[in-house]
């Protein structure tokens, strides 16, 4: 029997990977550009869509109110005082190569882990998924975070390198190699969808 997969599309918001993305500046946009991770995520997409695989996209932001954000939060420290990362704002709203299509779920986090206080995990078995294939951004974050949250929930995880970028190449490199020990790495090339 065949492995039922789905195609997550995580954190590829504006705010990281256009050029006026705010918190892209901190080299999010450049290594997403630099890497072609938006034409590579399209073609998996296609190629997703063709084999009827499930697709989830992952959108990462804060109430206008900044409700969620944590104040200890090393990593989002400057995002209240900065206005940074609103929900229902360009800022937030997946780039415009990579909008869902009619019947793709869009979940919202607050913080890095998708799993985290979220329907992720509860999409992801009432579709009788089994796989989890890894894009977007970022490499030592997100991807990283979403990679051990599935293994620790039993899923087998694929994480596309060639659609996954970090804020520099050291930071992408690192997590790549503490990934590969508990996924698979792999390219577009690689990957199976049937």
């Amino acid at each position: 029997m065949m492995t039922k997969k789905a195609v997550l599309v995580l954190d590829v918001i504006n705010e990281l990977v256009h050029p006026e993305g705010s918190v892209g500046h901190d080299g999010f946009y450049e290594q997403s550009k630099e890497r072609n991770i938006i034409k590579n995520i399209t073609r998996v997409l296609d190629l997703a869509r063709k084999y009827n695989m499930t697709i989830i996209y992952v959108v990462f932001g804060f109430s206008k109110n900044y409700a969620e954000w944590l104040p200890n939060s090393k990593l989002f420290k400057h995002v209240k005082g900065q206005e940074q990362a609103i929900l229902g704002s360009w800022a937030t709203q997946i780039c415009d190569e990579l909008l869902p299509k009619e019947g793709e779920s869009v979940i919202t986090k607050h913080q890095i882990d998708p799993f985290l206080n979220t329907n992720l995990d509860m999409l992801l078995r009432l579709n009788n998924i089994e796989e989890v294939i890894l894009t977007g951004v970022s490499s030592e974050f997100v991807v990283l975070s979403t990679a051990l949250s599935a293994h620790d929930r039993n899923y087998n995880v694929q994480v596309l390198e060639d659609c996954i970028a970090s804020s520099d190449k050291h930071s992408h490199e690192c997590a790549v190699h503490i990934i590969s020990k508990i996924a698979n790495i792999v390219t577009i090339n690689e990957l199976t969808f049937k």
